[in-house]
């Protein structure tokens, strides 16, 4: 099963990283990711720029609104994500537990659906693993012409 550990953290939170050294912030972090790969659990991360750069796209109105960042009030923010491979909710949360935040932050961890969540004799269904299988096939192929790029 997939899961996705979101990183959410409240303003005090944001303003004690920002006292922190950064080169031990990318350490402490570079040694969790790493002990994700080693496991063989991580499948893709990236933390998210300030929220000053962001902005939200409000559907209570017809056309949605857009709202540049940053939002006024901020209770918590989305500033990062990891998707691992776990076999339980369990042992996302046993992962969730060893990431290196401070006070103020938090992992939301949720499973992420997958095809076989769905009815599999539904044609978009159907359509969306067409299109995984050929986002994939693109992706290896792009990945191998790279490697050949390189190596020449």
């Amino acid at each position: 099963m997939k899961y996705m550990l979101i990183m959410r953290s409240n303003d005090a939170a944001v303003e004690a990283y920002e006292q922190l050294d950064f080169t031990e912030v990318i350490a402490a972090m570079g040694a969790y990711n790493e002990s994700l790969i080693k496991a063989g659990v991580l499948l893709g991360g990236e933390g998210l720029t300030d929220a000053k750069e962001g902005f939200v796209v409000d559907f209570d109105t017809t056309p949605p609104v857009v709202t540049d960042g940053p939002y006024g009030e901020t209770k918590e923010l989305f500033n990062g994500f990891w998707i691992i491979q776990a076999s339980s909710a369990e042992e996302a949360a046993e992962w969730a537990k060893r990431c290196p935040l401070g006070p103020g932050s938090k992992l939301e961890v949720r499973r992420v659906t997958e095809l076989e969540d769905f009815p599999q004799d539904n044609e978009w269904i159907q359509k969306e693993a067409g299109w995984r299988e050929d986002s994939d096939a693109a992706i290896k192929a792009s990945a191998a012409a790279a490697a050949e790029r390189r190596a020449d």
